[in-house]
């Protein structure tokens, strides 16, 4: 862990200290060309805390330093905003006023800067849905690309676990502290440390919140240069997702099924906003990714991505 992290967890520490003013204390850092982690140790930050909060920050050392130790015994590290660990895709998405000054992470973090596409997708996703998924993060390890999701049930599992199954490499994005991570049984049979990344952006024990999940979910879409809709509803977190994608203009792939299942209605208004039909190659009968690697690889136009040539048809079963 870098300085800079200790002392943005400090702070973190410090009640009412959110992600605004972890940002706010980076920034008056870097305006006055200052360590800021002397600024917390000489609690310099009246631009940045209130009397009290000041007043609590010189009680919290002792406290940090047991969080520290205890998500080191646990193989836990922190990166902040200005390390070179963080993910710069996920800078460049959300910019510095918006995305995470703080990651916790555990298993291989070098992931975080390597080329990704992240899933969303229903809970309560089809068999059709959950196939396509699982085609689509396998075909993903095989080009050698990240499989970023949310470890939700449903979509966001059978992509984890495809990704690993076929060899590849997948970021955890949690919507809850990183203590809370467990072992599913659907990824413990192919789990590898060196090939997966378990990321939290929350205090390390924060518990699930529908807040939270809707903000892992912009920090899957921060991490990713695609987004793969696999199936959502007309409400809920993935169609949130998907318009997250197309928000930070992130390529968008939704699946275009014939007789769409409720579970997969939005994808329908999705694509009417922006999103690219993912569709099926004739040939291979399988998830047609060459859109979705282009936009990883930015060589592809949005004209060539979202035409639907005679190679292409709906994901039928």
């Amino acid at each position: 862990m870098t300085p800079l992290a200790h002392a943005l967890l400090k702070l973190s520490l410090v009640k009412g200290v959110g992600p605004a003013r972890l940002r706010k204390a980076v920034k008056l850092a870097h305006a006055n060309q200052a360590d800021l982690a002397q600024l917390v140790e000489e609690r310099a930050l009246n631009d940045v805390l209130t009397p009290e909060q000041l007043d609590e920050l010189a009680t919290v050392q002792p406290v940090a330093e047991v969080v520290v130790e205890k998500l080191r015994t646990i193989g836990v590290d922190i990166i902040s905003l200005g390390d070179v660990e963080y993910s710069s895709q996920l800078l460049r998405t959300w910019g510095e006023d918006h995305a995470p000054p703080l990651l916790m992470t555990r298993g291989n973090v070098a992931l975080l800067n390597r080329p990704a596409v992240g899933f969303c997708g229903s809970r309560e996703a089809s068999e059709r849905g959950l196939r396509v998924a699982e085609d689509c993060a396998d075909q993903l390890a095989a080009a050698s690309v990240v499989v970023a999701s949310g470890y939700a049930a449903g979509v966001d599992t059978c992509a984890h676990a495809a990704a690993l199954k076929a060899g590849g490499t997948t970021l955890v994005v949690l919507a809850e502290g990183i203590q809370h991570f467990r072992m599913k049984p659907e990824v413990e049979k192919v789990w590898s440390w060196e090939r997966a990344c378990i990321v939290s952006e929350f205090a390390a024990t924060a518990p699930w919140s529908a807040g939270n999940a809707m903000q892992r979910n912009r920090t899957i879409v921060g991490v990713s240069r695609a987004m793969i809709l696999i199936e959502a509803r007309a409400t809920g977190g993935s169609i949130s997702a998907g318009r997250d994608a197309l928000k930070a203009k992130t390529p968008l792939f939704a699946a275009d099924y014939d007789g769409m299942p409720d579970s997969a209605i939005g994808n329908r208004q999705l694509i009417q906003q922006g999103a690219q039909p993912l569709l099926r190659n004739r040939q291979s009968m399988r998830a047609s990714l060459d859109g979705v690697l282009g936009a990883v690889h930015k060589s592809a136009s949005t004209s060539d991505s979202t035409s639907v040539s005679t190679g292409q048809m709906r994901l039928l079963t």
